[in-house]
């Protein structure tokens, strides 16, 4: 009789055995209605019923990118400490504010700060950037900051992917 040996303890083999079989849980896609477990991919939104069904339902949201230096902190921070009061006045929200660490992959020339507010449409975007109204504020974002990058785009909300279609995801990555 052949005899194995192994240099892992049986309790080390068992711990092995269910971890294997908690990964195995998480990457197949549980029943409908049953939560997921915890750590498992969210894929369902291809499960075929909903590949067409959530287009209606999507949120579809307007976002400003801006990326820039910061020139003048003292500039710029009059205008950012004002923002949260008068963003929302016009539809807009604060989504993210970070500062620049690696450029992985891209021709982009890096800018220190990173800026996305989330507009409830294009119009009310537009009317932030051009009431008269403001005619004291933009100047502190501009005359703060250096190397600026403004960008709009056309997205989802994608606070909850479950929501979200194979189609409302086709819309975006095909003009």
């Amino acid at each position: 009789m052949l005899e194995v040996r192994s240099s892992h303890s049986v309790s080390e083999m068992a711990l092995n055995r269910d971890r294997r079989q908690r990964h195995h849980q998480r990457c197949l896609r549980p029943a409908a209605g049953a939560p997921r477990p915890p750590g498992a991919a969210n894929t369902s939104f291809l499960i075929p019923e909903r590949l067409f069904a959530m287009s209606e339902n999507s949120k579809k949201k307007f976002y400003a990118l801006n990326m820039f230096d910061v020139t003048n902190v003292e500039k710029y921070v009059a205008y950012f400490s004002r923002l949260p009061e008068v963003a929302p006045q016009y539809g807009g929200r604060m989504v993210a504010f970070g500062r620049f660490r690696d450029n992985v992959a891209g021709d982009l020339a890096p800018r220190q700060v990173l800026f996305l507010v989330e507009w409830e449409s294009e119009e009310a975007f537009n009317t932030f950037r051009d009431d008269p109204e403001l005619v004291d504020f933009h100047p502190l974002r501009e005359n703060g900051t250096a190397s600026y990058i403004w960008q709009t785009f056309d997205g989802l909300d994608m606070s909850d992917p479950a929501d979200v279609s194979i189609d409302d995801v086709l819309a975006v990555l095909k003009p």
